[in-house]
């Protein structure tokens, strides 16, 4: 119970210091995202923390970058689209007119919205839904 609140705050390392540690002038410490523990000396602590404070940051973007890229999945047709959002789900990469009325019954039909329009990412092709000439890939998804 004493470490719950922290760790429901998302709280990246425990620090653990005990009258044995002391004694040996150490302390125990606790990752949160790989749960690995170490014991370092006090001396070495300050350092240690900060290295690990980087590696931990990093640690947390790649496997955040992994998992966005794992759950995009490029079509190019709208039977495509729509089996891909009733059985993977997540995000859909898929060419789109660039129109009101498209995105509209693309909604409509599907319950899925444009979340994200990527910048500088433009490759020609033709909307999924309309057919028509289409200047790059939008992100689609459906709300839950």
């Amino acid at each position: 119970e004493k470490f719950a609140q922290h760790e429901i705050q998302g709280v990246p390392v425990r620090i653990t210091i005990g009258p044995k540690d002391l004694e040996k002038k150490s302390l125990e410490i606790f990752r949160r995202d790989t749960f690995e523990k170490k014991f370092i000396l006090i001396n070495d602590s300050v350092q240690y923390v900060f290295n690990l404070l980087t590696e931990i940051q990093n640690n947390l973007y790649e496997k955040a970058l992994n998992f966005r890229d794992e759950n995009i999945t490029e079509v190019d047709n709208f039977e495509d689209f729509k089996k891909i959002l009733e059985n993977k789900g997540g995000f859909i990469l898929a060419h789109w007119d660039g129109t009101d009325d498209t995105e509209n019954k693309i909604k409509e039909l599907t319950k899925a919205t444009i979340r994200c329009i990527p910048e500088g990412k433009k490759s020609p092709g033709k909307c999924i839904f309309s057919g028509q000439p289409s200047d790059q890939r939008v992100l689609f998804a459906k709300a839950y």
